[in-house]
């Protein structure tokens, strides 16, 4: 238990030093409040509690006020969010033309029983009321790409499209570490 919370403590510190990184770009006035929260959200994919109350005490704005905003905006989340954010609509127009279906495939093959983030935290599957691509129904949204039309069988090749995005990724992580580990060649 003492293990946790040291691991706790030290991610609230290091959280805090990111928030005062981001402060650092904007003057500390409430109208900075909903950029400096985009900046935060982008960072950590989600907008964890030590920043929102760091950005409180920096802007002189009350906590309740922040948390308002952050709650308010569909584009916050106060939980941990996937590297990739997928908006099922499920509006009227997507839903009579197979959204459920389409929901029902992408969560069996992220294995996730309800909506939510998987464990790897690559995706994060949500539902929403209207995306606003009636006429593309049914509409699916990663990140800020919309796919419209989605069926059942489409499902797995627009998973498989992100998935390698994100071992491509990872692939040039391990290169650029491997070539800055290397030793410098002898003269």
């Amino acid at each position: 238990m003492a293990k946790e919370a040291e691991t706790i403590s030290v991610n609230a510190h290091a959280t805090i030093e990111s928030a005062e990184a981001v402060l650092e770009h904007y003057d500390e006035t409430r109208d900075n409040l909903i950029p400096i929260l985009q900046e935060i959200q982008e960072e950590f994919h989600y907008l964890p509690e030590p920043a929102l109350r760091q950005v409180s005490e920096a802007l002189n704005v009350p906590l309740t006020e922040v948390f308002h905003v952050a709650t308010f905006y569909n584009c916050f989340s106060l939980e941990p969010v996937g590297d990739h954010l997928m908006q099922v609509c499920m509006g009227t127009a997507c839903h009579v033309r197979g959204a459920p279906r389409v929901l029902d495939r992408i969560l069996r093959d992220l294995k996730l029983p309800v909506a939510g983030t998987t464990e790897d935290r690559q995706f994060t599957v949500r539902t929403v009321r209207c995306i606003g691509c009636c006429g593309l129904a049914p509409v699916l949204r990663v990140d800020a790409n919309t796919h419209p039309a989605m069926s059942q069988a489409k499902v797995r090749g627009m998973l498989k499209k992100y998935q390698k995005r994100r071992e491509a990724k990872e692939a040039e992580t391990i290169r650029v570490s491997a070539k800055e580990e290397a030793p410098e060649p002898e003269e």
